[in-house]
């Protein structure tokens, strides 16, 4: 009977993924099973299924997710150790650099799309107006990748500044 229930509503999730909410809770206790749009009752345990884009997850829901937010430990007072602090320097330092790329990868396109956008007006590249729309190209993504690298200096002098202090316990020890 469960099969069946079960295999009902894996048919209709199509259905219910045209509704607003796509999640259903699959509700257990005592090997009986019930599935709901809401949330279940505190007595049952329950499971998460979501529908979207034609794959249905379950997750187990009852379950807390414990994640340490740097942000938010920061915001409570609490402490980061320095390796932590010096892996989030290094991965942001990282996005950074990844993202100046991007930029050089978006401005060849703008670059391109401007060309093709003279091309197909039969304009020279001497024409005043590709080279002032060319300028303006070149002074955005400029903009973006120097103040990219100067936020990866300063995280780089952050970053010096952590490994070369000395930590107090190290006095203690000797």
């Amino acid at each position: 009977m469960a099969r069946n229930l079960f295999f009902i509503v894996l048919l209709s999730l199509p259905v219910f993924a045209q509704a607003e909410n796509s999640t259903i809770y699959k509700c257990m206790k005592n090997n009986k099973v019930v599935f709901s749009h809401t949330i279940c009752p505190e007595e049952f345990r329950q499971h998460k299924i979501e529908y979207q884009l034609g794959i249905t997850t379950e997750t187990d829901s009852d379950k807390k997710k414990v994640s340490n937010d740097p942000l938010k430990a920061l915001l409570k007072k609490q402490t980061i150790s320095k390796d932590k602090l010096l892996q989030l320097l290094a991965s942001e330092v990282y996005r950074l650099k990844q993202e100046n790329s991007y930029f050089e990868i978006l401005r060849a396109s703008e670059i391109q799309k401007l060309d093709r956008k003279h091309y197909w007006q039969t304009k020279p590249k001497d024409d005043p107006s590709y080279g002032l729309e060319l300028q303006a190209i070149h002074q955005r993504f400029d903009d973006l990748t120097t103040n990219n690298l100067n936020v990866i200096q300063m995280l780089n002098q952050h970053k010096m500044k952590i490994t070369a202090e000395v930590s107090p316990d190290h006095f203690m020890s000797q």
